[in-house]
């Protein structure tokens, strides 16, 4: 289950750094037409988010046993849920354009689609000629739209089976925490018993008790 619910949440942030789309715009003649690619963590950067708290809820259904480790499993399956709301929100291409014109720079040179069209941006950093000119956004990246909507449903079913299983799967050794001392047995303080609780990493002097002794012979030596 922790190794399936990890995989969900790194094929969300794998599919969300890669290309979902482009925006193409006309620069003015003779320059030729510039083309903008957007990743999906521009469209929908609350995916990632989601893919990050899934990776923590993880460690957290390590570190808990019984009703915390149901509850920890209940808060996965939501925050799969999430998740796989955000990824399989339609994504328009007037998001593509308005994500292009926020970022007001040319991530990298891309290439141009339709005859005669070349790709082209600004160096430096600055502001891009073509953010100047109406550009209309292309959608090319369904299959890693896909790809985060099914880690995010792996996430989902990895929380459901947490709550449900969670409870009877092994739980962090519990060797060095220490011992309830209301339920503990007296024991005689003999040096076999003191090493018996050496080798189990038990304390002695918390579970042994003096030795009592024996009745007291007021009686005087037999004459």
């Amino acid at each position: 289950m922790l190794v399936a619910g990890a995989a969900g949440a790194a094929l969300i942030l794998l599919a969300l750094h890669e290309v979902w789309g482009r925006a193409l715009y006309a620069a003015p003649r003779p320059l030729p037409q510039q083309v903008f690619t957007v990743t999906g963590q521009q469209l929908v950067p609350l995916a990632s988010a989601l893919a990050i708290a899934a990776l923590a809820c993880l460690a957290a259904v390590i570190a808990t046993r019984g009703v915390a480790r149901r509850a920890a499993g209940l808060l996965l399956a939501a925050i799969g849920l999430g998740a796989l709301v955000t990824a399989t929100a339609s994504v328009k291409a007037a998001a593509v354009v308005a994500a292009a014109s926020g970022a007001n720079t040319v991530p990298g040179a891309g290439t141009g689609s339709g005859a005669g069209s070349t790709t082209s941006g600004a160096s430096g950093g600055g502001p891009s000629l073509a953010l100047t000119t109406a550009g209309h956004g292309v959608l090319t990246g369904w299959p890693w739209h896909v790809a985060a909507a099914a880690g995010a449903a792996v996430i989902v079913l990895a929380g459901v089976a947490t709550a449900w299983r969670g409870t009877r799967w092994p739980v962090m050794s519990a060797r060095f925490e220490r011992p309830d001392r209301q339920h503990q047995q007296p024991v005689r303080a003999d040096s076999a018993t003191m090493w018996e609780s050496l080798s189990r990493d038990q304390d002695p002097t918390l579970s042994t008790e003096p030795a009592t002794a024996g009745p007291a012979n007021d009686a005087g030596p037999a004459r």
